[in-house]
């Protein structure tokens, strides 16, 4: 992290944090970071996509679906998780909005191997669009050890804008936890760019009103944010 100092990193979080404890909620406020790239075009230029995971979870709460066998359903009702098995999937019928629904009720999916390639059959495209298409799983892992897994893990996508938006805490943790996911995340990020710190414009880490990650806005909420590289706006 090169172009952002340890102490105006930690400095920034101490911000977010005190404006957390200011204005208590009634919910866990997630942090979210915030990137504004540059020098890229959408339509002409290679557009990236990577997953990363961090040494914290940054979403406790997220709802994680297990579209599995008998072995892994009866795993997952074990452990209180909530599952789905491929006859309850036959049951959708394929009904686009039934799918949508279902996307929409969970945060992410994991899946059995002996059935993952059986799932756009069962289902057609919708998870895969929603971006929640399933990570498989096998019986030799543990289903609570893999769910843990895919709360710590974010994704980085360039779509159509050049803003980008990925929950990396909440107001609960630690500023070390907080400075440890939000550096890797940075890195993570840098890494995938073309020209690296140069196709960033601007960094900014904020309190989210929402417990979920947020939805890509063409514009980040700047005026509330805390920003990182205040050099490079």
């Amino acid at each position: 992290m090169s172009k952002i100092s340890r102490d105006n990193l930690y400095e920034a979080i101490a911000t977010v944090l005190k404006d957390s404890t200011d204005k208590k909620r009634k919910f866990t406020q997630s942090i979210e970071l915030q990137i504004a790239l540059k020098n890229y075009d959408p339509q002409k230029d290679k557009r990236f996509s990577g997953t990363v995971k961090l040494k914290h979870i940054p979403r406790p709460k997220m709802k994680i679906c297990i579209l599995g066998d008998q072995v892994h359903c009866d795993q997952a009702k074990a452990n209180d998780l909530p599952s789905m098995d491929t006859d309850s999937l036959k049951k959708l019928n394929k009904d686009k909005k039934l799918v949508k629904k279902l996307a929409k009720r969970y945060d992410g999916f994991l899946a059995s191997d002996s059935i993952i390639k059986t799932i756009p059959r069962l289902l057609g495209p919708g998870l895969n669009k929603a971006g929640k298409f399933p990570i498989q799983v096998s019986h030799n892992e543990s289903l609570v050890t893999k769910c843990e897994e895919q709360k710590a893990t974010i994704k980085f996508q360039l779509k159509k804008v050049l803003c980008l938006a990925v929950c990396v805490g909440h107001v609960n943790m630690t500023p070390d936890e907080l400075y440890s996911n939000i550096s890797l995340s940075i890195n993570f990020l840098v890494s995938l760019l073309k020209k690296n710190w140069q196709n960033v414009r601007a960094l900014y880490i904020k309190e989210n009103l929402r417990t979920q990650e947020p939805k890509r806005q063409n514009k980040p909420k700047f005026n509330v944010s805390v920003c990182l590289t205040e050099a490079y706006v």
